[in-house]
């Protein structure tokens, strides 16, 4: 990869915003480069320092799950892409939905053989919400990272490991409101990780929705 100048990381690091600029710091750019923000900012994909494809949560989020996450575990996800390639190479078995055609058309000569990549058009509580209830067998980690995403929520349970959890991006957007509450009254509780996301200029939230005895040792 070609090393970004410093009159290009400057210009990206003091990009305006509703009138406040952020400017250019040397700690604050080694901080970012260590974590592959920058990286991910040029490249407009998450990944890490060297390349290496990240999910599009928040850094806390990242280093949380990726200390706790087991070779012999169950993924599907809701939405796909580099989060496809990292779950991959954490967990023995991938069940990824998308639901935009051209992202599937690319993304599916690129996941690995415990993947298994399925394509469902976008419908309010159709069949891509309910794909999850089409795979066999239970899930240890559900991902909640596409659209319809309350939908998606209320249809994973049956689906879930006893042990399972639920992760959940974007977590601080108010109009999902309704499926977090279907999990809480659904005995699950909400960890919270709030912070600075690949690419993005604001933080986010990434949630996981656990409950006692959970496979994440929460």
């Amino acid at each position: 990869m070609h090393k970004p100048s410093k009159a290009f990381l400057y210009r990206l690091l003091s990009s305006t915003r509703q009138g406040q600029k952020m400017f250019f710091c040397p700690k604050l750019h080694r901080y970012l480069s260590e974590i592959g923000w920058i990286r991910s900012k040029v490249a407009r994909m998450p990944m890490d320092r060297s390349g290496n494809p990240l999910p599009w949560f928040t850094y806390p989020s990242i280093a949380f799950l990726d200390k706790r996450v087991k070779p012999d575990m169950s993924i599907f996800e809701y939405g796909s892409g580099n989060s496809t390639l990292w779950w991959s190479k954490k967990a023995a078995r991938v069940v990824s939905c998308e639901h935009h055609e051209e992202w599937f058309g690319y993304f599916k000569d690129l996941v690995p053989a415990n993947v298994e990549y399925v394509y469902r058009a976008l419908q309010p509580g159709g069949d891509y919400s309910k794909s999850i209830l089409e795979s066999e067998g239970e899930f240890d980690i559900v991902v909640i990272d596409g659209r319809d995403r309350v939908n998606c929520a209320k249809s994973v349970l049956p689906k879930l490991h006893e042990r399972g959890v639920i992760v959940w991006d974007n977590s601080n957007r108010e109009k999902y409101e309704e499926g977090y509450s279907y999990l809480i009254d659904n005995g699950f509780r909400r960890l919270d990780f709030e912070g600075l996301a690949p690419i993005n200029t604001r933080a986010s939230c990434t949630s996981v929705f656990y409950r006692d005895n959970n496979c994440l040792g929460i």
